[in-house]
């Protein structure tokens, strides 16, 4: 049979190109565009992009073949570029609404399978299978929390979206085990849901790259990702401090690169005299480029800070799939639940968000070699199963079993 599939998403545009930072477009059109007939892409920019307009991009077999605006966003333009800052604007979800409403239309197709990031998409997926004009509605969920926002009336009306989604689309795929308990605990029903299945984030192929052992820096670190502080790239650099007073060698690699926060840094770095032992690296726009940039260092770091309402708490933490693909152990907080499964896989070890607790844990993994080379073991065994591919596939498997159809492939 020759399916059709409607994915709707969001990307950042920078100089109206697409960035790295999007839902998830590269692994559904990776996974999606071999085996699908029609497969058709509604971008909608992000609040703070170089543009404002949504897309949607059509593919045949595989092979781009249309790309056009949306004529919803095309109207609302002068009224969105009032609102054109990165944090959820009314504006945008509003047209995001309406840019699926109105290819539905357009299209003159009915959708196999419909994919909506966020639940405002979702929502209006949900219309269109009632309209008959999808016939299977996924939610995915790549980011949840259930105190997202302060506004505690903005954040009932997010929490009340996700509800509906959860309750009347057909599946919800959602990143993270930790966040369906939580929306129970936020007051869903749980016996009012679609099936719920687990589809953790996951790499490409080009991704899993370990450098050999023989290649790898002595005695160094390395952070990657935004420095924002809630990640806890401060909390790194005063660890610094202390483990260079029993590995007076080693050396702290930092990825990553944005405007104040980055100055903030290094004024840590100089109070601390680091700047011989703490390096700078600048931000890498491909995540496939992180592996080769960080596979030759022996530990990386992921110490997020528990603060309440963190979202990090929900969610996947990408950053520590990335570096088992470069094979390497991992020290991290118990914040994301990511890093619990990895230390009883046995990939990384579980400190607190202090500076002392994680110095010292990284003068331990230093100091046994014995320990370092059974945790990179684990590290690469586990990214080797960790690819995109076998997450969708695990996942089309499971609706499979619960609806006993061929849902997609």
């Amino acid at each position: 049979m020759r399916k059709k599939i409607l994915i709707a998403t969001f990307s950042i545009r920078e100089n109206n190109k697409r960035t790295s930072i999007n839902g998830m477009i590269e692994p559904l059109l990776s996974f999606f565009l071999p085996q699908a007939h029609i497969v058709d892409l509604i971008d909608g920019f992000h609040p703070g992009s170089s543009n404002v307009i949504s897309t949607i991009e059509q593919y045949t077999n595989g092979k781009l073949k249309r790309k056009n605006t949306l004529f919803v966003s095309i109207l609302l333009r002068p009224f969105l570029s009032l609102f054109n800052q990165n944090a959820t604007q009314i504006p945008f979800k509003i047209r995001d609404l309406l840019a699926v409403i109105e290819w539905g239309f357009r299209s003159n197709k009915t959708y196999d399978l419909f994919i909506g990031l966020e639940s405002i998409y979702t929502l209006s997926g949900i219309f269109l299978k009632k309209l008959g004009l999808v016939k299977t509605v996924v939610y995915y969920v790549s980011d949840y929390s259930p105190n997202r926002y302060p506004n505690k009336i903005i954040n009932n009306i997010y929490l009340s979206l996700d509800r509906f989604c959860v309750r009347h689309a057909d599946f919800v795929w959602d990143v993270s085990p930790a966040i369906h308990p939580a929306r129970i605990k936020a007051g869903l029903h749980s016996k009012k849901t679609a099936p719920v299945i687990l589809v953790p984030n996951a790499l490409f192929k080009e991704q899993i790259a370990p450098c050999s052992e023989s290649g790898i820096k002595p005695h160094s670190l390395v952070y990657a990702g935004t420095l924002t502080k809630s990640n806890g790239p401060d909390i790194a650099v005063e660890a610094m401090y202390i483990i260079l007073k029993k590995i007076p060698r080693a050396t702290l690699h930092i990825f990553g690169s944005n405007g104040a926060d980055q100055a903030r840094i290094k004024a840590l770095i100089q109070k601390y005299s680091l700047e011989k032992s703490v390096i700078f690296h600048g931000f890498i726009t491909q995540v496939a480029d992180i592996t080769n940039a960080t596979n030759k260092y022996s530990i990386g770091l992921a110490p997020y800070l528990d603060i309440a309402f963190s979202h990090r708490k929900y969610g996947d933490a990408t950053k520590l799939r990335l570096y088992m693909g470069a094979g390497i152990p991992i020290i991290t907080t118990d914040v994301p639940p990511l890093g619990k499964e990895l230390e009883k896989f046995g990939s990384a070890l579980i400190t607190n968000d202090s500076a002392e607790k994680l110095a010292e844990s990284v003068i331990k993994l230093f100091s046994d070699k014995k320990l370092w080379t059974a945790m990179r073991k684990k590290a690469i065994e586990y990214s080797k199963s960790n690819t995109w591919n076998n997450t969708y596939r695990s996942a089309l498997a499971k609706m499979r079993h619960v609806t006993n159809t061929i849902i997609f492939v």
